[in-house]
């Protein structure tokens, strides 16, 4: 398997910055290819964001891009691949959001000589030129600290994870859930697959304060839930400021407007950001690169 990584800084609103780092390097490559580029989704604010980034950069790359759109779905992105290489596109970029199923579709196009560059997962498998994303793990320790040093060390919270067939998912699961095994022994972690699934957060968080009204703190693993959790808190009146006992600490992932919006509004606290820009920068970059045939090293 042969996997590089360029892993971009992730920044924590309520307190860190991390800086931001690249561990592979390489210039813009010449222009002139066509690239094919596939969002994984349009039903998130953070893809919606990226997907307006992709065609900003490809101009300012001078860049002609075919994009297409899986809507979540590993086989919707296999037959996207194809049309866009039936069109000729001699690059792609592409969010697998299954990064075990996504693998044959890799193959398929190192078998063709097509380069790939993976933007926010790490596929599982397979051969791809770049993978550009940030430090998923340090999502879930963010989050674990800042629960943990605000609950004092003990308590419930709940976490609304992803999806555990997304490296996503898991990395920022296993560093949480790590990390309060470490620090916060006395926390008692209530973890809840959602898939990304705003509806299916609602209903997870709904039962969770249902069998232990005590619990005080959320962590959402991505803005899918910010809606739900904000309106079930307000319904069971749980929606006040952090000097009130009753208050639930919620800490989310992405660093979209919303957020900013509920944090200066003081229904969350805090949110860790996920670089959307630098994701479609660096992703239209490498592949750039991989199309002109740069070598990159580490």
């Amino acid at each position: 398997m042969r996997l590089r990584s360029a892993r971009l800084g992730v920044s924590a609103i309520a307190s860190v910055l991390f800086s931001a780092v690249l561990t592979a390097c390489g210039g813009p490559a010449p222009a002139g290819n066509v690239v094919g580029v596939d969002y994984p989704r349009s039903d998130t604010d953070f893809w919606n964001s990226y997907i307006k980034y992709v065609p900003r950069y490809a101009d300012q790359l001078h860049m002609a891009i075919k994009t297409t759109n899986s809507q979540n779905d590993v086989a919707n992105l296999t037959a996207n691949v194809q049309t866009l290489v039936s069109q000729g596109v001699r690059g792609v970029v592409m969010a697998p959001q299954d990064t075990a199923a996504v693998v044959p579709t890799l193959n398929t196009l190192a078998a063709k000589k097509i380069p790939v560059v993976s933007v926010d997962t790490r596929p599982d498998a397979g051969s791809v030129y770049m993978v550009v994303r940030a430090d998923n793990r340090a999502y879930g320790e963010k989050a674990c600290q800042f629960l943990g040093a605000k609950l004092h060390g003990a308590g419930k919270v709940v976490m609304l994870e992803g999806a555990l067939a997304s490296i996503n998912g898991r990395d920022r699961t296993d560093a949480f859930n790590q990390c309060m095994a470490a620090h916060f022994p006395n926390i008692a972690v209530f973890g809840d697959p959602a898939n990304w699934d705003s509806n299916t957060a609602s209903q997870k968080l709904q039962t969770e304060l249902t069998a232990h009204p005590d619990i005080k703190g959320v962590y959402m693993q991505a803005s899918f839930g910010l809606a739900p959790t904000v309106q079930i808190l307000k319904q069971r009146n749980l929606l006040v400021p952090p000097t009130d006992p009753r208050h639930v600490f919620v800490v989310s992932n992405d660093g979209i407007a919303e957020e900013l919006k509920d944090i200066a509004a003081g229904e969350i606290d805090a949110t860790v950001s996920q670089p959307a820009d630098q994701y479609a920068q660096y992703a239209l970059r490498y592949i750039q690169d991989a199309i002109a045939g740069k070598p990159v090293r580490p």
